[in-house]
Parts: C-alpha cells; structure tokens; sequence
C-alpha cells in the first residue's frame, strides 16, 4: 500500500499525529527548519532585492535526506508543520528542500493534536500561504542584517562574541532604562494617619479609617513631614466622631480571558516562579502530546504559540456543560464569554491556549504528567474554565467618617472601606496573580454602622512612608511590557529573554532583570549610533509591517528597502566613530591557586568563567560554579548549574571528577536520585 507522507516539526508530534492518523500515513519529524541563511556570511543579497541564500544546515542534512527518501515511496505529501508565521515558512523550506514540485503537496492546520482537529485539518487541505512565508522571511532578513552589520563592530570595540539583535536590543534598553530610574529615584517622604473608630454604646467592634482631608473639601490632603502629622495628630485627638455617609454596592468581578502566549508566561512566573523558556518548553510538551492510559499519546492544550483570546464554539459549549454539571447551574453565565482580542495585530484565526477537552481534569491527568508538567496543565484548565463561569459578585462599603476638632474647629474626613464575596463565581477556582504595586482586596469587614451615628476614638496611628522607584522589571513585567508596547511577538518573548540573560547584558538577583556593565556600556553605544534600533516606536512599527505584509497589505522588499538605506548609512558612520570601550571584569572574593592574583569574572563563548586577572603572565582559568541549592544525591556535595559544549544547560555535582552524578532536568530539593546523561 502507497502510503501519504506527512510532514511535522517534531518527533513527539510526530509520534502522537501518527498514532492518530493511522496506518495509511507516514509520519516524518523536520526538527524544526531544514533550512536557513549561512552562519559565516550575511546571506542577503542587498543589491538584488535583498534575495536570501538559503542553505540546508550540516546538521539538517541527514534529516533532509531521509525525508527524501520517505517522499519518493509517498503518493502526495501533507505538510503539517505548526500553525504560526514560522509553521508556514518551515513547510516553504521543505518544499524547496526536500524537491517537493512534482508531487501533490498539501499545507494542513491544526491548533490541537486531536483525532477530530487532524480529521477536519485533512479533510480540508490548502495551498503554503505565502503571505506568511513572506512575514517570516522579512523577519529573518531584518534580524540577520542587523545583526550582522552591528555585532562586529561591538566585537572590534567592545568584546568578541557580542550581538546586536534588532529586538533583543530594545528589551535590554527597557531594563536599562529602569534601572537608572531607580539610580536616579529621589524619595520623597509622606504621612498617613489612621484612626482605630468604634460604636459607642455598642459591644466593641472596631475598624480604621484614613485620613482623608476636609469634609466638603474634593482634594486630597497631604502630609509632608512629622511636624505637620504631629500638629494634625493633636487636633484629631480632640475631636468627636460620627458616621457621615455609608455606600454600599454590589460589584461584578469578571474572570480573566483564557490564556494568550505571554499571559501564560507571565502567570507562569508570578505563580510557579518558572521562567518563559521553561513554560514554552512544557507547553510544548502538552501540545505535541503525551501518552495517557491506554488511549495511546495524546495533545492535551492546543497551541502555546497564539496572540488572541478566540475560543471555538464547540469548546465553549463543552466548557459550559462542565461548569454546570460540576458547580450547578448558576455557575453559568446566561451565554458564552467571548473576549475581545487585546493583542494588537491578534491573528484571530489562531485560537486561546486551553485544554483539548475540559473532560480531562488536571487531577485525572497527574499519574501521566511530570509535577512541572502537571503544574501548566493546571494552570491552563484552571484558566479556561474560570473564563467561562459567572462573574463574582462583591459587597463593597464605604464608610466616610466626619471628625470635628472641639480646639480649632475644623472637619476631617476620613474614610474605611472594606469588600466581601457575596458570590463567588469563578473565584471558587482561580484568581489571576499580581504583579508588585498590584493591590488586592482584603481589608477586614467593616461592622453596621449608619449615618449620624457617634463613633469613639480608640487611638491614632500616624506612619511615615517614602515613594518608592519603579521595581525592576521580573519575567511577568517585562514580557507584559514588551507586549504592551508591541515589541516582539508570541514566538519571541522567549527567546528575547534568554538572549540577554546568556549574552551577559543583564542577570537576574532575586527574580529581578539588573543590567550588568556590559550591558550597560552596549546599550549606550546603540542609542548614540543607531538610535532606531534601539526606540520603542520604531521597532513597534517594524513589527507592524511585518503584520501587513502577512496580510498581503505590504510588499516585503519595499519594506526591508525603507528600513536598509538609512540604516547602512548609520552603520557606516559608526564604523569611524564608535569608540573602543573596555568593560572591566567582574571581581571575586577568591585568589588564583596558581600565582595568588585576584581571580575574575569574565564573559566567553558558552557563558561566564573564572580567569586570573594576572593575565597573560598566569593564564589559569576554571568554571564558574553557579549553586542551584540542591545536594548530589550521590555524594552529599553541592550541585551547579554547568554548559554542554554544544550548549545546553545540565546540571552536575561539584566535585566532579570525584563524583560523576549529572541530570539534564533541574533537580529538585527531594532528588533522590538523577537521570545520569
């Protein structure tokens, strides 16, 4: 029987689409692009329509060459790499690559790795969408000219081994940016009073309010100093109290949509503290599908790599049915939520990231799934589920308390407010985290009181505050940041934040993106030559360019023209006047064993080392261990974070050669034992 050859991107993919597709496919994985632009050379013909030169990787060619041979047995070949810009350009290149022109070649898309979603995608096969492909070259030429054209002249001026990415660059600036916001933060110092108020006659209940300023008077009264506190302090202590209005009302609270990419790495990071790269990395996981049971393997969320909130019809409808049947019927809204897109340029063909089926609990599920893995998938079903049940409903009241002073006669007002949960709605299974500044409801209940009513003071109590800078940007905060100021897109959040973490322009201290030196002096050398590239406008409208020519409102050569002739001309400028700056090596407690000079930090090709700042006399250097908190489970030392060749993270025990334990997963603090490389 002649087969169909079907085309995914990766094994795991490949293993479940083939388990569903049945004996009449072949099932072949492309890991990825089999093709891309020459590592040693631009690439881009700038003088002829800035044409690309494509080449098949060394690595790739193996892989093409095996597809080869799995097209010439086929009778036609289903492409059916992922359903994003990069899925479409992947299936172009393997078109060309794998010489697919004679044969009947047809693009399929699916969002979930379902039987019923690859069912329908085959069922209804269409052309390579070159509107797409075309976005995606565009990208890619964009990206390598920039960074081609800048990298080495950070690498002559500043250190080999440095980049320039055109969107990487502006993600640096914001963390810069910020930091010398809170450099140059002046904190300025303020008063609060609260007064701790109780009905008179009453059994004791008390509750605070703060002061707010003047009855009658609409602005805010404020406190600069203690001597203004103290005097304040003094005439409120002198003062009768009663109730001047209470408002009471009931607020709807509406779930939050299901998630979007960067609404998933943001709230992975507030509430599992995993970094975006982990979270795409799981969720990829669950897409591509897992074996459950005796089912086989199956895609448990459809795809990870999405900017609209859109939910299919027979989705809600399921997830409607769910709600009701497990909470009752006043659980369900009167219709199905749809959420408005918030993404600019949302690709509303795409759809949200939620679970293939609500059926599939998380708790049915955890026998199958890594605790990391188990993790997502909660926080996904949680998230769509919640989206589709009633809103809250809140009973808020507001309390203004008038205070006449008895010695120089002036009203204040003061003010305590406090909200209950009348129904709970979704909040009875998800509430969406919080960023810092982000203030939650939570102040204690008030007790009854009515207007007119006399109230006693029980005591004052002023406090001192200062203002405090803006916090430093986390994993949530800067991909909410990059997004709102349409930087970069689903596939980029990512990779943008690895990027500057492995390049050494930035690290994290206690969740939080710092700029290091080298950062710092990279980014300043961008914004004096190359200004462009590193503003937030510019780059935003780059973005949306790409977005046009995706739709087919824009030609991808005049666009990349409009980008290229001022650019060059800023690169030849730069060429003459970008200075040499040396970044200083970051200094350590530990001595060289060698010649007992000072040992140093320094930044080389796979990462940080420590060097002897004696060079070239002494030229000893050795690994940086970073400690990740966890004792080897083989000998009781410390593990560290470490770097393949080729690379990958993995992590090994610190007395190695004396111990050989390594685990390319993360071990956790109850690591009994590690799978050994």
């Amino acid at each position: 029987m002649v087969r169909k050859l079907v085309i995914v991107e990766s094994p795991a993919k490949a293993k479940t689409v083939s388990q569903l597709l049945g004996s009449r496919y072949t099932v072949k994985a492309s890991i990825g692009h089999v093709r891309d632009l020459p590592k040693s050379q631009l690439g881009v013909d700038v003088e002829n329509g800035f044409a690309p030169h494509y080449l098949i990787p060394r690595k790739k060619k193996k892989v093409v060459k095996e597809l080869k041979r799995a097209a010439k047995d086929a009778s036609s070949v289903y492409l059916a790499t992922d359903p994003d810009r990069e899925g479409e350009a992947i299936s172009w290149h393997l078109v060309q690559a794998v010489e697919l022109g004679q044969m009947p070649v047809h693009r399929v898309v699916f969002h979930e790795v379902t039987k019923e979603a690859i069912d329908e995608a085959f069922h209804h096969p269409r052309n390579i969408d070159i509107r797409l492909v075309n976005a995606q070259q565009a990208r890619r030429i964009l990206d390598r000219l920039v960074g081609y054209k800048i990298s080495p002249l950070l690498w002559k001026k500043v250190r080999r081994g440095l980049s320039a990415g055109r969107v990487q660059s502006v993600a640096l600036r914001m963390v810069v940016d910020r930091e010398r916001q809170i450099q140059g933060f002046t904190p300025v110092e303020y008063w609060s009073i609260e007064a701790e108020l109780a009905r008179k006659g009453a059994k004791p209940s008390s509750f605070r309010a703060a002061l707010i300023g003047f009855l009658g008077v609409p602005e805010k009264l404020e406190i600069h100093n203690k001597e203004e506190t103290d005097k304040l302090t003094a005439d409120l202590e002198r003062a009768s109290y009663r109730v001047a209005e209470v408002h009471r009302k009931e607020v709807p609270r509406q779930p939050a949509p299901p998630f979007i990419t960067s609404t998933l790495q943001q709230e992975a990071w507030r509430k599992l503290k995993f970094t975006s790269k982990r979270t795409m990395a799981l969720a990829q996981q669950l897409y591509e599908g897992l074996p459950i049971g005796q089912g086989g393997a199956l895609g448990l969320i459809t795809y990870m790599r999405t900017d609209s909130t859109r939910v299919a019809p027979s989705a809600l409808t399921e997830a409607r049915a769910y709600i009701a049947g497990k909470y009752g019927a006043n659980f369900v809204p009167k219709s199905a939520r749809i959420f408005a897109k918030k993404a600019k340029g949302a690709q509303e063909a795409h759809e949200a990231i939620r679970p293939t089926s609500v059926k599939r609990e998380p708790e049915q599920l955890r026998p199958y799934l890594t605790g990391d893995q188990f993790k997502v998938y909660e926080l996904i079903w949680k998230r769509m589920v919640a989206s589709q049940m009633a809103a809250a409903r809140l009973d808020t009241v507001s309390v203004d308390v008038a205070a006449k002073s008895t010695a120089s006669g002036a009203e204040y007002l003061l003010r305590a407010t406090s909200s209950t949960i009348k129904f709970p709605g979704f909040l009875i299974l998800y509430s969406e985290g919080k960023d810092e500044m982000e203030s939650e409801e939570g102040k204690r209940p008030l007790p009854e009181l009515s207007k007119g009513q006399s109230l006693k003071l029980l005591g004052l109590f002023p406090e001192q505050h200062f203002t405090q800078p803006p916090p430093r940007y986390t994993e949530a905060t800067l991909i909410k940041a990059l997004e709102e100021n349409g930087i970069g897109r689903p596939s980029t959040y990512a990779p943008i934040l690895s990027t500057i973490q492995e390049r050494g322009y930035v690290q994290k201290r206690g969740g939080r993106f710092q700029p290091q030196e080298l950062g710092l002096v990279v980014n300043d050398l961008l914004i004096e030559h190359f200004p462009n590239i590193v503003d937030l406008g510019f780059t935003a409208q780059m973005e949306e360019g790409l977005d046009e020519i995706a739709r087919g409102q824009q030609e991808w050569v005049p666009m990349i023209q409009g980008f290229y002739e001022p650019f060059e001309k800023a690169v030849e400028r730069a060429a003459i006047a970008l200075p040499t700056v040396k970044v200083a090596d970051e200094p350590t407690d530990e001595t060289c064993e060698l010649c007992g000079s000072p040992m140093v930090i320094k930044q080389g090709r796979y990462g940080k080392f420590m060097a002897c700042s004696g060079y070239p006399k002494c030229r000893n250097t050795k690994p940086l261990l970073i400690t990740i908190g966890v004792s080897c489970p083989q000998c009781g030392g410390q593990l560290v974070k470490r770097r393949s060749k080729r690379g990958r993270t993995f992590y090994g025990c610190a007395n190695f050669p004396k111990c050989d334990f390594t685990s390319w997963e993360k071990p956790q603090p109850a690591l009994s034992k590690g799978r050994k490389k």
